[in-house]
């Protein structure tokens, strides 16, 4: 009995089970839940679409992932904002400028709204290294000990 349907021809076969060796996949399962995170609604999905076709990681574990993360992503826009003023707080500069920009500007509200992106973003940025290294470490031990995946081992 195939698992795929009968119109699944060999090529959609080796791409679901690209990057399936227990480094690859945690790999993107790492980076899918990360970028699944990023503070901006939409973009996960376009950015874990590209990263997956220039590092040639498999595309719906990837999108797995990042799907996974919306509710997280929803939880971590305040604390990244938050984290990104404490960050910009430190640049005296930037402020001064997003101030003119709000008294100079009738579009003040659209200045505000993309300062607090940027700084959810750098917040996000701050995180995000330091999660997938320690999230692909983790993943790779766990999907080591699953025995079909570690005999894709020697294939990575």
């Amino acid at each position: 009995m195939r698992i795929l349907p009968q119109f699944a021809n060999f090529e959609t076969q080796q791409w679901l089970r690209q990057g399936m060796s227990p480094r690859r996949l945690a790999l993107t399962l790492a980076l899918g839940l990360a970028v699944g995170c990023i503070p901006v609604i939409g973009v996960p999905t376009l950015l874990c679409a590209a990263l997956a076709l220039v590092l040639r990681l498999n595309q719906p574990a990837i999108q797995v992932a990042n799907y996974a993360a919306m509710p997280l992503q929803l939880l971590l826009i305040v604390p990244f904002m938050r984290l990104g003023k404490w960050m910009f707080a430190m640049s005296p500069a930037y402020l001064r400028f997003t101030e003119w920009m709000r008294h100079t500007l009738v579009v003040g509200p659209a200045v505000k709204a993309g300062g607090l992106a940027s700084q959810a973003l750098l917040g996000w940025m701050l995180v995000s290294v330091p999660a997938v290294i320690l999230l692909w470490l983790t993943f790779t031990v766990m999907l080591k000990r699953i025995p079909a995946l570690a005999a894709a081992e020697s294939g990575d």
